[in-house]
């Protein structure tokens, strides 16, 4: 059985109303993290690559997009409420929804420059974001970290 450090009093994580802590008991000691998840369908292609590389030519995904977001927990025990999140990152999903990347993206469309390009257009609005995992496919992942 693990036991607390000595000074370490026991806080229970499921307080509620005006008792419930902002997180300051705990923000010393622990790093928080939040994630929501996008989806969209692009098509781009990589005309760079050898002849014969299926990327070569035009194909699209069902693009997901991760993106997280870390700090310090607020007033009401929030890194970012959701709706912030998502409020922020919406406009930039349509502009991606349907489209040619190619046409979009000033570097090649690939997952990783995707993922640092989101990842450039959100910090000004979502200063808190700290990560963006981009999948092509279910088995495949681009992350970049800021």
């Amino acid at each position: 059985m693990c036991s607390r450090p000595h000074g370490f009093a026991r806080v229970s994580l499921f307080l509620t109303g005006p008792q419930a802590p902002s997180g300051a008991a705990w923000g010393r000691f622990m790093k928080f993290t939040v994630s929501k998840q996008f989806s969209f369908e692009a098509a781009h292609s990589l005309p760079y690559l050898p002849v014969g590389h299926k990327c070569r030519n035009v194909h699209g995904h069902s693009y997901v997009v991760e993106i997280f977001c870390t700090g310090p927990l607020d007033a009401r025990g929030f890194v970012l409420d959701f709706a912030e999140v998502s409020a922020a990152v919406k406009p930039l999903i349509k502009r991606l929804d349907h489209q040619f990347l190619n046409d979009v993206l000033p570097v090649a469309t690939t997952a990783e420059n995707l993922g640092a390009w989101i990842m450039e257009q959100l910090i000004p609005v979502l200063p808190m974001i700290s990560r963006v995992d981009v999948r092509e496919t279910a088995r495949s992942c681009a992350r970049v970290d800021r």
